[in-house]
């Protein structure tokens, strides 16, 4: 599957902003799709994710109450909306698919990756 992230941009603190990410295979909802970043100079992590049933979501800490995922099947695209956005939120987003029972957590558990949208929030 192919995805292709958009919807970043430059902010400033305290705005919102929503990502999408659209999938080219038709069999998208048996993907299970997440969210990761990449802050210049460190090293990719994990932002949120669904479950592998897609009864539940994990978020990171740093996110948690601010971020939110949903998708919607029958357009192919996942989204993460972002609230209350903190200049530590500077990032390259990445969405990402997997569809083995692996953790959700691990940048390895995922077999496909788009090329990610920058997200600056700076004031």
């Amino acid at each position: 599957v192919q995805l292709q992230a958009s919807g970043g941009g430059l902010v400033q603190p305290g705005d919102s902003l929503r990502l999408s990410c659209a999938a080219s295979d038709r069999t998208f909802s048996s993907y299970v799709m997440g969210w990761f970043r990449q802050a210049p100079g460190k090293e990719r992590e994990f932002v949120v994710a669904f479950s592998l049933s897609g009864g539940s979501t994990y978020y990171a800490d740093s996110v948690k109450g601010r971020f939110t995922i949903s998708r919607d099947n029958a357009k192919n695209t996942v989204y993460l909306q972002m609230n209350s956005l903190k200049p530590e939120d500077t990032a390259v987003y990445y969405c990402a698919a997997r569809q083995r029972p692996s953790s959700a957590f691990l940048v390895s558990s995922y077999d496909y990756w788009g090329h990610g949208t920058l997200v600056t929030v700076s004031s």
